[in-house]
């Protein structure tokens, strides 16, 4: 069977949604036409957050990674990319599982954003009680 041009993994997290793929090459990571620097800006937490799956198998500067991605924060988005770049690995190779569910990458986070409810300030919030 002929090796893939790329392989594909969709990541999500909270209303982000990423589509990422992977080229072999030298580790240059693209988010929507832009480095990751000026993506999310110089905060190096979320570079790290991005690289975990290659780190967790052991694959840094062995992948391009061409990522877009929508909806949500940075925080969310980088998550979704990190989400999909584990998904993607899988792609390649299905013997990685054991090392990227140790790490647990291949988790989706199911938390979200509840929702406001009627009488109340915000999702939980409550006016303040008065007696008199």
């Amino acid at each position: 069977m002929a090796e893939k041009n790329y392989y594909q993994g969709t990541g999500r997290r909270k209303t982000a949604v990423a589509r990422v793929r992977l080229y072999r090459g030298n580790g240059e990571i693209v988010v929507n036409g832009k480095a990751p620097k000026d993506y999310f800006g110089h905060r190096e937490l979320f570079a790290t957050e991005i690289a975990r799956p290659f780190v967790a198998t052991g694959n840094v500067g062995s992948f391009n990674v061409m990522a877009k991605v929508f909806g949500g924060g940075v925080s969310g988005q980088a998550s979704a990319i990190r989400h999909g770049i584990a998904r993607a690995l899988l792609d390649l190779d299905v013997a990685l599982r054991p090392a990227l569910k140790a790490a647990g990458l291949l988790t989706r986070d199911p938390r979200e954003k509840e929702r406001k409810k009627p009488g109340l300030k915000r999702a939980r919030k409550r006016p303040q009680y008065t007696k008199r």
